[in-house]
Parts: structure tokens; C-alpha cells; sequence
């Protein structure tokens, strides 16, 4: 985990559920095929250091499909065709904000700025949607949200669907600002997804606290 993130969530590594998730997955990587790669379970926590945190978005579970899943909710790789979920956040960031729709669907500049892009659950078996569900995992990103909101800065928390809306409770809307809407996934995006302009709305949350707006231009690769 990145340095920064240790001492934040040591005690939560050392609760009774943590040492049987980790068999679990270790168990589930000799039998099948598990995404995203060992090497990149801990990628948000890797890219974006805990001070640095200033937006978390919240995704649910990761890519199952051959080379998409690395770590970032959301991002797949730099040479993986763009998921439709994340086409529709494209197509909302263009008309939100003007940005070009890029060429790619690495979101590793977004999470380079302090945009903490987590999924609820860490892993997932190849071609399993939800497969690592209530193992465990749902704890410890719980434990990330909440001692994100233990930030005395303001960070956005971007809630996009009924499952990620369920962690409201966690987070304190005196200090911090909340952004939801649908989530942006095929079946769900003309439902109030499209035109909700979650990006002007974080980028405003961050300049009322004097905090740095991000950039959301995703360059071509």
C-alpha cells in the first residue's frame, strides 16, 4: 500500500476478516483467473497518496474481462477498447466541460490529481461480475471512506448509482460535499446521469474551499 495509506488502515488490516479475505483471493488465483493483477489490487491507494485526496469517486466492482481491471475504477488500460460506462462519463465530461473525448481509457492523470477512483471490492473473478462480493473487501473500502471523511479539508465524494449512494450514511456533509446522480452505465445514464454535469459541480465544491480544481482532460495516448 502507499506509504501514506499505512498508517491509516494498519488497524483495519489487523481485524479478523482481513488475513481470510487475503487467503480467499490467494485461493481463488490458483483456481482461476482474478483481475485485476496482484501487482495492481492497491492502485488507487498507490497513485493517490492519502493527503493528496481530494475527490473520491466510488465504483462498485472491478472490469472481468480480459486486460481491463487494473486498480482504478472505471480507467482500463491504455491499449483496451473504452468500456460503454465509462463512453457515457466521456460523453457527460465532453458536455459538461468541453473536454475532447480521448482515445483511450486510462483514468491514471485523474488519480495522479488527487481523485481517488476505489471500487467497493477489490477483485473479481474473469468473467464473474461480482464474484468476490461479501468476502471482505466491502470492510476495508468502508474503512477507506471513512477515514477519507476524517479529512479536515472538504473532499467531493461522487456517488453515481443506487449501490455507491448506500455509503452517504458514512460520510458528513458538514465538512464534505456529496455529487450523486445515476450511474453512468448503459442501463441507467439517459435516467438522470446525462446532464447532471458532475464535473463543473466538484470542480465548484473545490474552489469555494480554496482547493485546486482538476483537470479532467484525459490526453490521447
Amino acid at each position: 500500500m502507499e506509504t501514506t495509506w499505512r498508517p491509516v488502515l494498519l488497524s483495519e488490516t489487523e481485524k479478523p476478516y482481513w488475513k481470510p479475505l487475503q487467503q480467499f483471493v490467494r485461493d481463488e488465483r490458483k483456481k482461476v483467473t482474478v483481475f485485476p493483477p496482484n501487482k495492481d489490487v492497491f492502485a488507487a491507494l498507490h497513485l493517490t497518496p492519502y493527503e493528496k485526496v481530494s475527490v473520491l469517486i466510488l465504483g462498485q466492482d472491478p472490469y472481468h474481462e480480459v486486460g481491463q481491471a487494473h486498480g482504478l475504477c472505471f480507467s482500463v488500460g491504455p491499449n483496451v477498447p473504452i468500456p460503454p460506462s465509462l463512453q457515457n462519463i466521456y460523453k457527460e465530461l465532453h458536455d459538461d466541460l468541453g473536454c475532447q473525448i480521448p482515445n483511450n481509457g486510462c483514468l491514471t492523470s485523474w488519480a495522479e490529481q488527487g481523485v481517488l477512483l476505489l471500487n467497493a471490492v477489490l477483485t473479481v473473478r474473469a468473467h464473474q461480475a461480482n464474484s468476490h462480493q461479501g468476502k471482505g473487501w466491502e470492510s476495508f473500502t468502508d474503512a477507506i471512506i471513512r477515514a477519507v471523511n476524517d479529512k479536515s479539508d472538504r473532499v467531493v465524494f461522487v456517488l453515481w448509482g443506487a449501490y455507491a449512494r448506500k455509503k452517504a450514511p458514512l460520510i458528513d456533509t458538514s465538512r464534505h460535499v456529496i455529487i450523486q446522480s445515476a450511474h453512468p452505465s448503459p442501463l441507467s445514464a439517459s435516467n438522470g446521469f446525462f446532464g447532471s454535469r458532475p464535473f463543473s459541480k466538484i470542480n465548484a465544491a473545490l474552489r469555494e474551499a480554496g482547493k485546486p480544481e482538476i483537470d479532467w482532460q484525459i490526453p490521447d495516448l
